[in-house]
């Protein structure tokens, strides 16, 4: 038989040939994506990237209390490079004076006012009581007069030395009269001095206090160490032209370079992995032959939103065990947590197992049923089989069609 047109022949036939691949599957596709159950090494790891931080530092903070003055955020007008090698007294930074400068100026205007109020008071109790006593003096002598005319009215008619008696007894009354007053004024010229006095000590302690911050905006080295300039709540670094809050005045740290550790954060689709004790191989950006070794210490139980992410993470400490002089806090890491690793364990690809909610598969070469699995941990490679495979057995890395309706061999 001859084929009158050929080119029409040869798409025809390439047609049915796809078709008769994408139908009806052939046994060495099948047999293509297939793996050997085997034994081998495993290990598996969360990656995250971190920040080398000192277990120890001291604290370089700016001056205390500046909140009693209602300051309550301060410029730092500057500070010497993070990284720097300061020895105890050393200069650190300048503090932005100008609020408190005003403060002074506040409260100078306050001493001048509150010492013009009690000279004023000074002045007004001595005249008050000078003139009391001057009273009580004049209605003394007018009862010796008094007196003196009823000693002398004896011989007078009845009605007038009971006058006499009389007037006597009013100018008594008067003077006693003037004394109580006297006392009362004298105890409320007192209470008035102190409050006074009192007004005038708060202002220039007052005073002396702010002066005696004012000094504390030099800071200087409080021991020995490396300058590490401290990061904000938002991640930020504190340096020149930050603002520090006074309820936490920390302008930088002297950190201890003898343990260092890792602060890093992992998301919470991985957390379920770490704990502590896991071992930790780190390496530095900085240094990359440096290859350290550490270890989990804390895994924190809340987590916390990242600027710019929306899932939550959580913070995991790592410490390093190798300490070295040449490792600086703020130095980028990367750590690799092994979350478990065996010398020999049955292994297929990951791609192999399939499952739902409650029970995990596999599909072995040429088998007509699903094959139920017990699987252990796994990372991006490879599943440890705990139990329902053998060494050497095949599965199938793609799921074949109708696989899900095969009846399942389950695990006695």
């Amino acid at each position: 038989m001859k084929l009158s047109n050929p080119k029409v022949f040869i798409p025809v036939v390439l047609i049915l040939i796809f078709l008769g691949y994408v139908f009806w599957p052939s046994t060495v596709k099948d047999n293509a994506l297939v793996a050997k159950v085997k034994y081998g090494a495993f290990r598996s790891e969360v990656v995250s990237t971190g920040e080398l931080v000192a277990e120890n530092s001291r604290e370089i903070k700016g001056p205390d209390g500046l909140q009693r003055f209602r300051i309550y955020d301060i410029k730092i007008d500057h500070i010497i490079d993070e990284g720097t090698y300061v020895k105890k007294g050393d200069y650190i930074a300048t503090l932005d004076k100008s609020e408190l400068t005003n403060r002074i100026n506040d409260t100078e205007l306050d001493l001048e006012k509150a010492e013009s109020q009690y000279t004023q008071i000074k002045l007004d109790t001595a005249l008050s009581l000078r003139d009391a006593r001057d009273n009580i003096r004049n209605l003394q002598m007018q009862e010796e007069q008094k007196k003196l005319i009823l000693e002398q009215s004896k011989y007078e008619p009845p009605a007038t030395i009971k006058q006499a008696k009389i007037d006597v007894e009013n100018a008594e009354r008067s003077t006693i009269q003037a004394i109580e007053n006297y006392k009362l004024k004298k105890k409320q010229a007192i209470a008035k001095m102190r409050e006074a006095q009192s007004n005038l000590q708060k202002s220039k302690n007052n005073l002396q206090n702010l002066l005696d911050i004012q000094a504390k905006f030099s800071i200087t080295a409080p021991d020995e160490g490396m300058l590490i300039y401290r990061r904000s709540w938002e991640g930020t670094k504190i340096k020149t032209g930050s603002q520090i809050s006074t309820w936490d005045p920390v302008v930088a740290t002297l950190p201890d370079l003898s343990v260092l550790l890792s602060k890093t954060f992992i998301n919470e689709v991985e957390i379920s992995r770490v704990r502590n004790g896991q071992l930790v191989d780190i390496s530095l950006d900085a240094f990359p032959d440096a290859k350290l070794k550490g270890e989990v210490v804390e895994v924190a139980n809340m987590g916390e939103k990242r600027r710019n992410d929306d899932s939550k993470v959580f913070e995991v400490v790592i410490k390093i065990t190798e300490a070295d002089s040449t490792y600086r806090p703020g130095m980028t890491t990367s750590n690799v947590i092994i979350t478990d690793q065996r010398d020999s364990a049955l292994l297929v690809p990951i791609e192999a197992v399939f499952g739902d909610d409650e029970k995990s598969w596999v599909y072995l070469s040429g088998a007509s049923k699903r094959t139920e699995v017990k699987t252990g941990p796994a990372n991006d490679i490879d599943v440890v089989v705990l139990a329902g495979l053998n060494e050497g057995e095949e599965v199938l890395l793609n799921e074949p069609a109708g696989g899900r309706e095969m009846k399942l061999q389950e695990l006695e």
